[in-house]
């Protein structure tokens, strides 16, 4: 293992230290973690240091025990029981480099058992260890972003795979979770850090060049082939290019459009000759669409979302956009909801429950501003 001097070295070299995403960790139960967390606090003189760890025990205690209640004294007795004489060699010390923030944590197993508990029984203890074993790559992380953060928080995969080129702009703020502290780091970094700082456990791989002619291949297939692929790019191009790759290696496709409710779905994995986004882009020359232009998308994006079928304000504004407006517009809400019914679906995909190819409207200004609601 690399030396942990020499590896905190390197992520603190002229803007080294802002790309880093990956937490470490120290078992003190282990002479080595034990000699590199010492070397880490004499090195980090501002190192910050929180120990949650009898709280998490206490839950740990009770979600183990659904059907006892604790008195204070009970439950004290056995949290104590529990971390023994030496409380700090139970679990795993967690260091964030780019928070300079240790943090005191159950180990992976019994982390994810509590962490997950308040999914039972929507997801029941078997199907969350089915989907740990998933590997979700998400493509565009404005849309997307959202979509990676809820997968995590549900914990619908074991493996996320980001990918982006992008950096964070202000504008992104209107939909993207982050801060102005953020702004001009790679979006996957800005991603890939707050799934750390909810999950360290699941494994995030960053592709921060985005997908190319490329990388594609090793994005699907390196360290284990994708089982869902979600596809946010903006790229026209790549949207095809990665559906030709995804039917090739039979991943199923799932986009969300993020105006009223949109989702697409695309079954690869049942369907081998589906036609790909269901048939709208036949007879499109892959090449033309490179390098185009927001305007030159435009006539593009009609005919794979369908003109008439889009939102009466999004029409409008893709009729500026390139005049009053500089891109189509995307609502933090519409991007939430995406998020929602996109996770859903991975989920029911993951565990053989959706079996469906097609495309799918949860609207919600037809199924609330319209009344066509339950009143009760």
């Amino acid at each position: 293992m690399t030396d942990l001097r020499s590896l905190l070295a390197a992520h603190t070299e002229t803007r080294r230290e802002e790309w880093l995403y990956t937490p470490l960790f120290f078992r003190l139960r282990q002479e080595d973690d034990r000699r590199r967390l010492q070397d880490l606090c004499r090195c980090q003189n501002d190192l910050v240091m929180l120990n949650p760890f009898r709280g998490q025990v206490e839950e740990l205690i009770k979600t183990r025990h659904p059907d006892r209640q604790f008195s204070r004294e009970e439950l004290q007795a056995a949290v104590d029981e529990y971390l023994g004489d030496a409380p700090e060699e139970k679990g795993v010390w967690v260091y964030y480099p780019w928070r300079k923030t240790l943090v005191h944590l159950l180990d992976e197993e019994e982390f994810v058992f509590v962490r997950t508990n308040r999914n039972r029984n929507k997801i029941t203890q078997q199907e969350q260890e089915v989907l740990a074993r998933k590997a979700i790559g998400v493509i565009g992380l404005s849309v997307g972003q959202s979509l990676a953060l809820t997968l995590a928080m549900e914990r619908v995969c074991g493996e996320i795979r980001l990918a982006d080129f992008d950096t964070l702009e202000l504008s992104n703020l209107n939909r993207i979770r982050a801060g102005v502290h953020h702004l001009g780091m790679p979006k996957v970094i800005v991603t890939a850090r707050e799934i750390a700082e909810i999950d360290p456990f699941l494994k995030v791989v960053c592709f921060a060049d985005g997908v190319n002619e490329e990388n594609l291949d090793r994005f699907l297939v390196e360290g284990g082939r994708l089982d869902i692929l979600v596809d946010e790019c903006d790229s026209l191009n790549m949207k095809i290019l990665c559906r030709l790759k995804a039917r090739e290696l039979g991943i199923p496709v799932v986009m969300d459009t993020s105006d009223r409710g949109l989702l697409d779905v695309e079954r690869f994995d049942l369907e081998p000759d589906r036609p790909i986004l269901h048939g709208l882009v036949d007879g499109l020359d892959y090449d033309t669409l490179k390098g185009l232009s927001n305007q030159e998308k435009i006539p593009y994006v009609l005919r794979i979302v369908g003109g008439d079928a889009i939102s009466a304000r999004l029409r409008m504004s893709l009729l500026e956009v390139g005049k009053t407006v500089c891109t189509w517009p995307q609502l933090a809400s519409s991007v939430t909801l995406g998020a929602a019914v996109g996770t859903d679906v991975c989920r029911r995909i993951a565990l053989g429950q959706f079996r469906a190819s097609g495309r799918f409207y949860v609207d919600l200004e037809q199924l609330i501003a319209d009344g066509n609601c339950l009143v009760v």
